[in-house]
């Protein structure tokens, strides 16, 4: 779900009187994906008045000496440099070419010196990590591709990274998530200059939806495996890989520890710095995880599913599975079927059902109960506690999604709310 600011915050400051909202720079670097970097050329760049839409004035920046070169190998000309973004309300980084690489000092600068004079400040996917380098995060909630966010929330401690929005509007900084999440926060900055109408129309024209939002049904949240990827030299990968392909086993952080040949102190901070995320959250995550693909694949009923990912009971799974995916299993899977092309296979048959399935109806009726449909309760009693001992009374951390989720189904908010960010109206 977007996050989307009712008001322009106090921190924001008065748009200075040389510069325009409707004048918009683009700040291209050497590297950068071109799709990524034509999202913002598209939207603000063409004169649509005939269809309805207000227009923007385009200045495309370099933020590098040239040339510069996308993906490719093609090579861009830039008619400005960072000297038009003085005159610019609006300024976007619509990608940067590497995560592992610090953006150019001067380009850091000139974001800078805009936002003090009160021009508003969009990263588009990547973009997000040029403006993290520039301080322009600090404090704030903020979003990324969601391959990218551990590495955002990381380097940039601060930063209040949720990687499940598609865009995240503080006021007068703004992100967003991977290329097509892109064109939704454009869109959205059209709807707040101009109104939905000016919006509508040209999602007309671009031929997208007007208005999305994560939990729209043709665009579901999903979680992923991926670490970043200097994990893969670290000791901790061979722990790491050990956890993911024992997920249907029961243990817990001190057992991942313990593996580590290391304290549960010294495992939870080397872990954090890693990942930017708490062992035991990333561990219910690939949990979460691991019962989303059977919700998906199989047709294991809910508590089967709960004891096959290690979750100690079905309330466990049902509280979890709603704080990171915003549904219940049953819902999810319901949505997921529903939205399953026309002809597309039905999930896999669990191997005592499959076989149930081809006896004759008098042999399926002298089975009765006795088939296969007795793996939860042998399980219900084992798998992962929601809760350390000694954490009740802690501070939350940070970073990203690092909340603990609560083990009963209806404790805290559905959508959990990250540590320092604002309250808000979502749209």
């Amino acid at each position: 779900m977007s996050q989307d600011s009712a008001a322009v915050p106090d921190a924001a400051r008065k748009l200075a009187a040389r510069r325009r909202r409707e004048i918009v720079a683009v700040l291209l670097f050497s590297g950068g994906p071109i799709f990524e970097s034509s999202i913002p050329l598209s939207v603000f760049g063409i004169d649509r008045q005939d269809a309805g839409v207000p227009r923007y004035r385009l200045l495309v920046c370099a933020g590098e000496d040239a040339p510069l070169r996308t993906t490719g190998g093609l090579e861009l000309s830039a008619p400005y440099g960072l000297e038009a973004i003085s005159r610019a309300g609006t300024v976007v980084v619509p990608a940067w070419r590497s995560i592992t690489q610090a953006p150019p000092p001067a380009a850091l600068d000139a974001l800078r010196r805009a936002h003090e004079e009160g021009a508003r400040i969009v990263g588009l996917c990547t973009g997000a990590f040029v403006l993290a380098a520039a301080g322009l995060l600090d404090g704030r909630p903020a979003t990324t591709h969601w391959m990218y966010a551990p590495t955002l929330a990381k380097r940039y401690p601060s930063v209040h990274v949720d990687p499940r929005e598609l865009f995240v509007d503080d006021g007068d900084v703004l992100t967003s998530a991977g290329t097509a999440a892109g064109i939704d926060l454009c869109l959205h900055i059209v709807r707040t200059d101009h109104g939905a109408d000016a919006a509508n129309a040209l999602a007309r024209r671009l031929v997208v939806p007007p208005r999305r939002t994560a939990s729209d049904m043709g665009h579901q949240r999903y979680l992923d495996r991926s670490l970043p990827e200097e994990i893969g030299a670290d000791p901790l990968a061979e722990v790491v890989a050990w956890a993911l392909e024992h997920l249907h086993e029961q243990f817990d952080v001190e057992t991942l520890a313990a593996r580590a040949y290391m304290s549960r102190r010294t495992f939870d901070r080397r872990f954090r710095s890693l990942t930017g995320s708490a062992p035991l959250q990333w561990l219910i995550t690939q949990r979460v995880l691991q019962a989303q693909r059977l919700l998906e694949t199989s047709d294991y009923s809910v508590d089967e599913v709960a004891g096959r990912c290690g979750f100690r009971s079905p309330v466990a799974l049902r509280g979890h599975f709603r704080r990171q995916l915003g549904a219940s299993p049953a819902a999810y899977r319901a949505a997921y079927r529903a939205r399953r092309p026309h002809g597309a296979p039905e999930p896999a048959l669990r191997p005592e059902r499959a076989d149930r399935a081809e006896r004759p109806e008098r042999e399926r009726a002298a089975l009765g109960a006795s088939g296969g449909d007795r793996f939860a309760p042998a399980l219900a009693g084992h798998g992962l506690a929601t809760a350390e001992p000694g954490e009740a009374g802690k501070p939350q951390p940070e970073g990203y999604a690092s909340r603990l989720a609560e083990a009963a189904v209806g404790r805290g908010p559905a959508r959990p709310v990250l540590p320092g960010q604002r309250e808000r109206p979502v749209g």
